[in-house]
């Protein structure tokens, strides 16, 4: 009995012993899987961060920022030189209509100066309220032009003188006494270097009869480039013309020359 009881206990603590080393394997069977678990996650992550940075763009070397430096600047001052060309040609034309007295539209900026032209030499032997040095219209359009000139001027008292030039080919100056140009002329100044094909100035009694906008219409439909160039001057002079014809012919009032018609019957 004494041996059997002998044998029961030793099995027993035998069992405790496998118990506890099952127990170690375990927790460390526990432990090396949450450590491969960490590891791959962190692996994970870094390979998420690796592909993010891949996928951005590689930052610029500061040669290439400099050479993109160096090509905005030379574009930028491309387009300043174009822009000045513009302007330049836009004062061209309006040289003349800066020199008399008047509301001249378009206007230019008040800071830039150009000289004007003053060459009497290209003034016609005889007097003619249309003057085309530039030889935009036919023999036959310039005397309808004229004739319609010289009805308006009768029936309403208002000048309206056309000069149609190519800058600096122009009489300039010598016009404003050629004209007689007063308060009570329109001049019509046609120059292709401008773009817009149209400037006006108009004198100070005309301007109180007549919308600044009407102006403003004229040459935003008949002066645009588009216009000339589809059309030909010879048609936005003409036009230009005979929507001035018909706005001071209608009756005063508050909707006097608020539409833009330029029918070319009478012509």
């Amino acid at each position: 009995e004494a041996v059997q009881v002998g044998d029961e206990g030793a099995q027993t603590r035998r069992g405790k012993r496998e118990d506890e080393v099952r127990d170690k394997v375990m927790r460390a069977s526990g432990r090396s899987f949450a450590l491969r678990s960490g590891e791959s996650a962190t692996a994970r992550a870094g390979g998420s961060r690796g592909a993010h940075l891949s996928s951005r763009a590689p930052r610029p070397s500061v040669h290439a920022l400099a050479r993109g430096r160096d090509e905005g600047e030379a574009e930028e001052g491309s387009s300043l030189r174009v822009l000045g060309r513009k302007v330049a040609g836009t004062l061209a034309s309006c040289a003349l209509a800066l020199s008399l007295h008047g509301a001249v539209l378009p206007a230019a900026p008040a800071h830039a100066r150009l000289e004007g032209v003053n060459k009497p030499e290209l003034l016609p032997k005889q007097f003619t309220p249309l003057i085309d040095v530039a030889d935009f219209l036919t023999p036959g359009e310039e005397e309808r032009v004229i004739k319609t000139l010289e009805r308006l001027e009768k029936d309403t008292g208002v000048k309206v003188r056309v000069l149609a030039q190519n800058y600096p080919e122009t009489p300039g100056l010598a016009i404003k006494d050629f004209w007689g140009v007063d308060a009570n002329t329109v001049v019509l100044v046609a120059d292709p270097n401008t773009g817009n094909i149209t400037n006006f100035n108009v004198g100070d009694d005309i301007d109180f009869q007549v919308p600044r906008s009407f102006w403003s219409k004229v040459a935003g439909k008949f002066g645009n480039k588009f216009y000339w160039r589809d059309e030909g001057p010879d048609r936005a002079i003409i036009n230009s013309v005979n929507a001035i014809d018909f706005c001071l012919r209608e009756p005063e009032g508050r909707f006097k020359c608020t539409s833009l018609n330029s029918l070319e019957d009478p012509f």
